[in-house]
């Protein structure tokens, strides 16, 4: 179906929504309703409707009427899940910082989903933001890239900004500003730290090809083994993602496998390492006094569990985010990337190997 546009006032031509209706072959309010969030439609149906707004670029005349010759003020994130803490620090930063820039602060989640994240940027450009900033590890594969490039040049077509936090950068073409931390780095460290404590066994916990947090902090760990002249073993490196069960249920099943052939723990988050510890303890053994464990993030329960750890910017990531947006808008120019550094936070999880 060729592609077709009605004229605005400025001559600026858009899509419609019975062109979306038409395109997606069905009607004009179940477009309404599925891009408002209202309707339970089937998972096909909405696929089709998500996949006609992408290929006709369609955003709600209502909304850009409504809104010509006003000064946009606010900026949206979208995050995985407002449950987890690293998300809802990242958005609290967000917020305060947009608040002290005299914005508003739209927030939505995904959980995880691409259409899901496609109708929400869908959603939030509707709104004019300055910004709409991502948050969240993903699986930086050819489809994302492209489906990024998409939204960071739809979103400069309309005088916003596509803000990529805790992602990595997407080339020179795709005007996204991007804020990342070390996440190598603050692996390197803390696996550095079970190293200069005479642990070579040292069991990592969290392993996740392709998503770019996880891939990251594995590779840190991957490089101090090498600066210590430790030879990896593939066999020390367990597959699972960033939850507190998922911590606990990959602990238990290396321990059921008979003696523990480790005698520290590096896990890939803090709610891995608190799984991992209920698991350890369970099972009998000891934190420090049998198993050292660290942990990455630095989220408030890990001081009460006393957690070596390494500290991330939650934040100021998001902070960071919004004021180089703002700056990019006000300045122009090619999109700023920054790395936020981190830290390791030295308590009492670790203790030096003693030789039997």
């Amino acid at each position: 179906m060729a592609r077709k546009a009605s004229a605005s006032g400025d001559g600026t031509r858009h899509t419609t929504i019975r062109e979306v209706a038409e395109h997606a072959g069905v009607s004009v309010a179940t477009v309404s309703r599925i891009l408002s969030g209202t309707y339970p439609a089937a998972p096909a149906t909405r696929s089709k409707v998500m996949r006609a707004v992408e290929e006709l670029d369609y955003v709600a005349n209502h909304h850009a009427r409504a809104l010509q010759g006003t000064t946009r003020k606010s900026i949206a994130i979208i995050v995985n899940s407002v449950i987890s803490p690293h998300y809802a620090h990242v958005a609290q930063g967000v917020q305060t910082q947009a608040a002290e820039d005299s914005r508003l602060c739209q927030i939505g989640t995904t959980g995880g989903d691409a259409e899901r994240e496609l109708a929400m940027v869908q959603f939030m450009r509707e709104q004019h933001p300055e910004a709409v900033i991502l948050v969240g590890n993903v699986n930086a594969d050819a489809e994302y890239r492209a489906r990024m490039s998409r939204y960071a040049h739809a979103l400069a077509a309309i005088g916003s900004r596509l803000v990529l936090c805790g992602r990595p950068p997407l080339g020179p073409d795709v005007p996204a500003v991007v804020v990342e931390y070390d996440n190598t780095g603050g692996a390197f460290a803390a696996t550095g730290h079970l190293l200069s404590n005479g642990h070579k066994r040292i069991l990592y916990l969290g392993r996740r090809t392709g998503y770019t947090t996880a891939d990251a902090r594995i590779e840190g760990y991957r490089k101090a083994l090498a600066a210590y002249g430790v030879e990896p073993d593939p066999g020390l490196e367990v597959d699972g993602t960033y939850e507190r069960f998922e911590g606990y249920r990959m602990m238990k099943e290396r321990l059921s496998a008979g003696t523990p052939d480790f005698t520290a723990v590096f896990s890939g988050n803090d709610q891995i390492a608190a799984g991992a510890r209920q698991a350890l303890l369970e099972h009998g053994l000891r934190v420090p006094e049998d198993i050292s464990l660290v942990g990455f993030d630095d989220l408030p329960p890990a001081a009460d569990i006393d957690l070596t750890t390494v500290y991330q910017p939650h934040e100021e990531l998001g902070r960071t985010a919004v004021r180089l947006a703002l700056e990019h808008a006000r300045q122009g120019g090619p999109p700023p990337h920054t790395i936020l550094g981190t830290h390791l936070v030295l308590r009492g999880s670790v203790r030096p190997l003693v030789a039997s």
